[in-house]
């Protein structure tokens, strides 16, 4: 089994129909709040470590979350930020998965010439002199692989973990099948 690390999970939701984000500047201590600069508010939390994005619309961004749980702890802080400031919050607010972006070492290393061949030309974007990786986009589940020479590999455009683990063990048995992975 693989050993897959979850680098980072972004996560959306809407906490209410309209944000005064001038008053939550004011109110939570370190938001960065430039409007000139980005129309949202910005607003980092230690633990769990993330940065949300709050908007004018009500809705949110929340970035930097290693774990769902860790999406749900930082949307149910905000939640009560809010409502201890005065603004009137949707109860239990959806909270819709965007991004997993995870990790991966394959343990061997890849001729990405190769494996660029292999995989066919119609699915791979591989440019060395633009860049060290290869892109492999896969259909089911829809991500996007980077695959580099180390055998190390970044899963993207996940909505669930389990995406996650069943494209990065087909990915590992196709390159394996087809004699492409050096132990």
């Amino acid at each position: 089994m693989i050993e897959i690390k979850v680098q980072n999970i972004v996560a959306s939701t809407a906490f209410a129909e309209k944000l005064d984000l001038d008053v939550i500047a004011q109110s939570f201590e370190d938001a960065e709040y430039e409007p000139e600069q980005f129309p949202g508010l910005v607003y980092r939390l230690k633990n769990p470590k993330t940065a949300t994005l709050l908007f004018r619309s009500g809705k949110a961004n929340c970035t930097g979350a290693k774990t769902i749980e860790d999406v749900r702890t930082t949307i149910k802080i905000i939640g009560e930020k809010l409502e201890k400031i005065g603004v009137e919050i949707h109860k239990n607010p959806e909270i819709v998965i965007q991004n997993i972006v995870a990790t991966a070492d394959l343990g061997g290393e890849l001729n990405l010439s190769e494996v660029a061949i292999s995989l066919g030309l119609e699915n791979v974007e591989y440019e060395p002199e633009q860049f060290p990786g290869l892109v492999y986009r896969i259909r089911e589940p829809k991500v996007a692989m980077l695959l580099f020479g180390s055998g190390k590999i970044v899963c993207a455009g996940a909505r669930k973990i389990e995406d996650v683990s069943l494209a990065v063990e087909n990915l590992s048995k196709e390159l394996s099948s087809l004699g492409l992975l050096r132990k």
